[in-house]
């Protein structure tokens, strides 16, 4: 085993604790190494967030900008994961926020929706396939139904979060999962 193998070893070792400690410091290593143990799992809640894979990867850039910036003021407060994980949310929201008044999208029309067997066609789909048609949703759907439905905020923190109206998040929800029936049924058909 290489000097640099053995050294990125005893790195990967060292704790939440130490890692942090080191990285308030200022220690870039330490930095890197809390990047690439938790890059991965925040990615995954960045992509719900973004319309696309270069919208994601910026949250997720300017969320770990966060996370060090504000770093020595975790309490040890519950999760060091579920603390960098509300920093990344919080990230995505304002990303939505501040890319709202710069390209507004138009609003997409109520699908009057039929009955049919959304959730069968649901069950049957992979992560990857459902994860893009979020992504497909514009920006004030994606946003509150990942905020309600995945973070499991309530239409109340939403409406302050995004500084909108409680009707209004509670519309946006609505039309997200009409927009998803809709998808759900132009991919796999009626007929179900």
């Amino acid at each position: 085993m290489s000097n640099q193998e053995l050294r990125e070893n005893i790195v990967l070792k060292r704790s939440d604790e130490e890692l942090r400690a080191l990285s308030v410091k200022g220690d870039g290593n330490a930095q890197n190494e809390l990047y690439r143990r938790y890059a991965p799992k925040l990615w995954g809640v960045c992509l719900r967030y973004a319309k696309n894979t270069m919208s994601a990867e910026d949250i997720l850039q300017e969320g770990f900008i966060r996370i060090f910036t504000y770093l020595d003021r975790f309490e040890d407060k519950g999760s060091f994961e579920g603390w960098m994980r509300r920093t990344m949310v919080n990230t995505a929201i304002n990303y939505y926020k501040k890319n709202l008044s710069s390209a507004r999208e138009a609003e997409y029309h109520e699908y009057q929706s039929g009955k049919s067997n959304d959730a069968d066609a649901l069950s049957s789909m992979s992560h990857q396939e459902l994860l893009a048609l979020i992504q497909k949703m514009p920006n004030g759907y994606r946003t509150v139904f990942n905020l309600y439905i995945i973070e499991g905020y309530s239409h109340k923190d939403i409406a302050k979060s995004l500084n909108i109206s409680e009707n209004t998040s509670k519309s946006q929800l609505s039309r997200a999962r009409s927009f998803l029936q809709e998808q759900i049924k132009n991919i796999y058909g009626e007929e179900r």
